[in-house]
Parts: C-alpha cells; sequence; structure tokens
C-alpha cells in the first residue's frame, strides 16, 4: 500500500496544473447574477476610503450587552473606532443600520462547499467534473455569506481536486465575492475506511478517484500531509472514526481508524508546517485517540463519552458538533431511521454533557451535506437543546475566531478587528430566529448584502 499512496499522490500532483487552468477558464464566465445579485460590484477584496455603520444596536458578543446608536468607523478593511461619539469624516460613506442589531460576522467552523445534499444519490466523483464542482463550491460559498456566514472553515473538497482552494484563492485575490475561507483540500483516511468508495468491482475501484487520500502507513500519513501542505491547504482533516454504517449496532461503538500514535504522528508533520488537524471522529476509542494525539479539534463528536469530554475539557481541543444534519430527512430510508434516530438523541445528550463539562464548543454546520444557506438551522438546534442564545452566538464568533486562532482579529467589533460586520432584526439574544433573515452582510469592509 505505501508504493500504491505514492503513486495516487504523484498523480494527483501531475494533473493539478492542467486542472488550475480549465478551473480559471470556467470560474471568469461566472455571471453577475444569481447568487451575486445582492453582492456589490467592484474591484478589490478589501474595503477602500472610509465607511462609518449607525448601528441602531450594537451587539457586545463578549459582555452579551447591546447598546444603542454606536459609530463603528471603518478604513482599509478594519475598524478604526467605535463609540457613540463616533462620526463620518469628510468625504466618508455612511451607511444606515438605525432599525437593526449589529454584530460580528458569523463563523460556520464545519462548511463543505465543495458538496451539495445530493451527494449521497449521486456521488459527485463519479457524476461531476472538478470545474464543474469549482463552481458549485463558489455559489454555496456565496449562498452562505448571504445567510451572514463571513467565515467558513471548510472540512475537506469531498475528491473535488483542490477545488475549495480554488475558490479560496479567487475570493481572496478579489476576482470573485464570497465568505473568508479557510481551507484544508484532501482529508486523509484509511483504505477500507470512511471516504472510501467501497462495494465497487476492485478494477473499477483502482481506476477511480476516491473523496479522500487513502494513508495506511506512517510514510503514507506524513506523505499526504506534506502534499497538502504543497498545494496550499490552512489546516489538515483526519478521519478518525469510520461512518455511520460501521457503527456496532449493538454496542454503539464506532469504527476506530487511527491509533493514538498514529494521530500524533499526523499532528506533529502537521504543526511543522504551522497547520492544525480536525479529527472526524464520532466517538469511543477512535475519537479518545484522536484527542490523546493532539488534535485541535473533533467533529461531529455525538458518541463522545465521558472519559473524552474530560479530556478535551483538560486540554482545550474544540468540539465542533453538525447535529443537524443527522436528522432523518425526506431521502432517509426507513432503514435508516432507528440507527439516526438513536443517533440524534445521543448527540443530544453529548452536547448537554459538553456544556456541563466546559468542552470548547464552536459552531458548524456541515453545511453542503445541508443547503447552502440554512446554517440558522444549527443555531437554532443549540438553543433547542439547551444552550443561551449568546452563547450559541459566541460559540459562532469567539469560539470560532479562537479555533482558527485568528481571535486577535475576527469575532468581535472592535478596534483592530477585521471588518467583517453582519445585522439583523430584534435582538438575537432573545429570539435566536433573527439569523433566518440577515439583511445586512460586510467582509472586510466590503458590503455584499444590503436589503433597503
Amino acid at each position: 500500500m505505501r508504493e500504491s499512496m505514492f503513486t495516487r499522490v504523484k498523480t494527483v500532483q501531475a494533473l493539478r496544473p492542467v486542472g488550475a487552468i480549465i478551473l480559471l477558464s470556467w470560474l471568469l464566465v461566472v455571471p453577475a447574477g444569481g447568487a451575486l445579485a445582492a453582492v456589490e460590484a467592484g474591484g478589490a477584496r478589501s474595503g477602500s476610503g472610509t465607511t462609518l455603520i449607525r448601528a441602531g444596536r450594537l451587539l457586545d458578543v463578549e459582555t452579551g450587552e447591546i447598546t444603542e446608536n454606536i459609530g463603528i468607523l471603518i478604513e482599509g478593511g478594519r475598524i478604526q473606532a467605535v463609540g457613540a461619539s463616533v462620526d463620518a469624516p469628510r468625504g466618508a460613506r455612511v451607511i444606515d443600520l438605525e432599525g437593526l442589531t449589529v454584530l460580528p460576522g458569523l463563523i460556520d467552523s464545519h462548511s463543505h462547499i465543495c458538496l451539495t445534499p445530493d451527494y449521497q444519490r449521486r456521488n459527485p466523483v463519479l457524476y461531476k467534473t472538478h470545474p464543474y464542482r469549482a463552481l458549485e463550491a463558489l455559489k454555496g460559498a456565496q449562498r452562505n455569506l448571504m445567510a451572514g456566514f463571513t467565515t467558513l472553515r471548510d472540512l475537506d473538497n469531498e475528491g473535488a481536486d483542490m477545488a475549495d482552494i480554488a475558490v479560496r484563492d479567487a475570493v481572496r485575490e478579489g476576482m470573485f465575492r464570497g465568505p473568508r475561507l479557510v481551507v484544508s483540500g484532501w482529508a486523509i483516511t484509511i483504505t477500507g475506511g470512511h471516504m472510501n468508495l467501497t462495494g465497487l468491482r476492485p478494477s473499477v475501484d483502482r481506476r477511480l478517484d476516491q473523496l479522500a487520500i487513502l494513508a495506511d502507513s506512517p510514510e503514507a500519513m506524513v506523505a499526504a500531509i506534506r502534499d497538502q501542505q504543497k498545494s496550499g491547504v490552512d489546516f489538515i482533516k483526519i478521519y478518525a472514526t469510520g461512518p455511520t454504517q460501521l457503527i456496532n449496532p449493538e454496542t454503539f461503538e464506532p469504527l476506530m481508524q487511527l491509533s493514538t500514535a498514529e494521530v500524533r504522528l499526523m499532528v506533529d508533520e502537521a504543526a511543522r508546517w504551522g497547520m492544525d488537524v480536525a479529527a472526524h471522529a464520532y466517538g469511543g476509542e477512535g475519537a479518545h485517540n484522536a484527542v490523546n494525539g493532539g488534535v485541535r479539534s473533533i467533529e461531529h463528536g455525538m458518541m463522545l463519552d465521558d472519559e473524552t469530554l474530560d479530556l478535551m475539557a483538560k486540554r482545550g481541543t474544540f468540539w465542533v458538533p453538525t447535529m443537524t444534519v443527522y436528522l432523518p430527512g425526506e431521502d432517509t430510508s426507513a432503514d435508516e431511521v432507528p440507527l439516526l434516530d438513536r443517533i440524534v438523541e445521543r448527540h443530544r445528550k453529548t452536547f448537554v454533557r459538553a456544556m456541563q463539562k466546559g468542552v470548547r464548543i464552536a459552531f458548524g454546520t456541515d453545511v453542503g451535506s445541508i443547503p447552502h444557506g440554512d446554517g440558522w438551522r444549527e443555531l437554532e438546534r443549540m438553543a433547542d437543546y439547551g444552550m443561551p442564545a449568546i452563547d450559541v452566538i459566541r460559540s459562532a464568533t469567539l469560539a470560532g475566531a479562537a479555533l482558527l486562532r485568528r481571535q486577535d482579529e475576527l469575532g468581535r467589533i472592535a478596534p483592530g478587528y477585521l471588518a467583517d460586520i453582519i445585522a439583523v432584526a430584534g435582538d438575537p439574544t432573545r429570539d435566536i430566529k433573527a439569523f433566518r433573515n440577515v439583511p445586512f452582510v460586510m467582509v472586510d469592509g466590503k458590503v455584499m448584502k444590503r436589503r433597503r
């Protein structure tokens, strides 16, 4: 398997220059309609000139206090001053948000811009080209932006050959408007594990792209991380447990995919390149190994036991729960419903225990598995499960920024911070449903959406 792994990596690298040229040619013809209709026209990514926002109400997400009639002065994409006495200098653009509550842009710490909800019926690796998926990814990112999510931490490209990196870079360079993107490229898994296509004739399987890099030895794991770093990812995602189909129906134990030593090896190699590691882990031994091995975050984690939650609280490991995605939907088969019902209930109980134990919870949706733009559903679920609305908002601002190690420039409205700002009607600390409609969105001082 070691030789096979290196062959796969080299093949992906060889295709990338051609793929990048094709991808760029496709992206340049995206029309300005649809998801872009509410977006300002213009060039540079960062805000230019000086802007004053007159906030009817400003939510301080740290204290939970709302203050009326506050000015927010923005220049060069960053906040310069905040206060009741802040006024517009000569020549500044003034944005009047008098009737709205202003707060920091939301951070979704678990998105999939390269995925759409039909993926289970129509596997994108089999039926969609990489350029097409890049366009889908741009559209998905923009829909999430319009819903108030100004930063997306994207958890692997689902086999779309670095389309997430291409969209991130195109947005960053000002070619297209979109949210701030932090991406992980290809995830790393094991042969036969989560994200490895199964059930195919071996001769066919060997010819197909997979949904993740398959790494079955320490050498292959290190090589995969180096390949990812060379390609320009921001962090690494690993699969520490298997898919829901491999959960033991009697013990409810997920398949353990990685040992503590294997996790630590990848965490150390990623750290050498200045990157964190996120671990897909449902629970059991696999999740415990991931936390012991030093990952930055556990994703999903519906079956986390008390021992692992205590270890997470002690180490400061983040948990990104993504609870809404496991609810049975219209396309769920009758055979799947009993297992999903058990997962949903276990998830709820784990969420309550995690809050009680002081685990650091960062908001994440798994959007892509659910429709892009529907992140409000997860906000409401967290509140329904007992988290106070202000803490839900903090999980999507302060905690998300800390998870990204960017708490000094994201997640607050304060001098020196990036001007990622949204506004909603009413008081979201009293009614989390306020996020169902976000009439104003700004990223880097640029207005992305404004409904008058």
